[in-house]
């Protein structure tokens, strides 16, 4: 059996984006009022798995770091068709960068046994760095293959896959176990179906804390994020609009004119 680990995000609904605030006193940004989508991209990530145990012999385990409502994401991957879900929630874990929670959901990984694969969507919309992936891979020690687009070969522990680079692609045969984060590119994503809602609800939502993954606060969430935020603000964004009226020809005319007199053309 193939075991498959998919490591999900839930961020703040990217429509809604415009509501988050930054908390004067803190700098923090402050997401409550924000409702939790499951990332777009993790959504290739679940395909990914979920493909590949229509074809084969296969168990998927979701995981993901975050707030207790994070469990509704993990709830949502689970009526999709993942077997096992798992939450791993601490205040410890709050304020984590791309570092401290790479390491927190690598000690998640080893704790749910032995994988195979372990899938994530190249990066996440709220945050977009594109590390968890790379470092997750280097605290699970095994190989990683970023921005992955098509898998070509998956028989055996020699897989082959096609990633995205510059102007072009690469192939590249990994030996399992692995990380790999996929692209838009990769697959469609399938919608919820009634009967996996219905069937999500007999499977129950693991909770881990920091207590239960054996792992010092030190190295976790705020506190074990060598990145530091000094500061961060608001920026406001203002576009003044001027109509030009007349004929054809006249707004024409005038619209060149501005374009010249802003050095846009000459």
């Amino acid at each position: 059996m193939l075991n498959i680990v998919v490591c999900v995000k839930a961020v703040p609904e990217p429509k809604e984006a415009g509501k988050i605030r930054i908390d004067p006193a803190t700098g923090n940004l402050m997401r409550s009022d924000v409702p939790l989508v499951l990332n777009p991209l993790d959504k290739n990530a679940m395909e990914a798995a979920l493909g590949l145990k229509r074809n084969m012999d296969a168990h998927v385990t979701v995981i993901s770091m975050g707030p207790p409502a994070a469990g509704d994401i993990v709830k949502e991957c689970l009526a999709l068709g993942a077997d096992r879900g798992i939450l791993l929630s601490d205040r410890a874990f709050g304020g984590a960068d791309a570092f401290a929670t790479a390491y927190t959901l690598a000690r998640g990984i080893e704790k749910t046994g032995a994988f195979d694969v372990v899938f994530c969507g190249m990066s996440s919309s709220d945050g977009a760095t594109e590390w968890v992936g790379p470092e997750m891979a280097t605290f699970l020690n095994v190989p990683v293959v970023t921005m992955v687009n098509k898998i070509v070969e998956f028989d055996g522990s020699l897989w082959k896959v096609k990633a995205k680079v510059e102007n072009g692609y690469r192939l590249m045969q990994v030996k399992l176990p692995a990380v790999f984060t996929v692209t838009i590119d990769l697959n469609t994503p399938k919608t919820l179906s009634f009967s996996g809602i219905i069937k999500a609800r007999k499977k129950e939502i693991i909770q881990w804390t920091a207590l239960d993954l054996g792992v010092g606060e030190e190295s976790l969430g705020l506190k074990g994020s060598p990145t530091i935020v000094a500061d961060m603000e608001a920026m406001e964004s203002k576009r003044e609009a001027t109509i030009i009226t007349g004929t054809r020809e006249e707004k024409a005319q005038m619209l060149l004119q501005k374009l010249v007199g802003a050095g846009v053309v000459s």
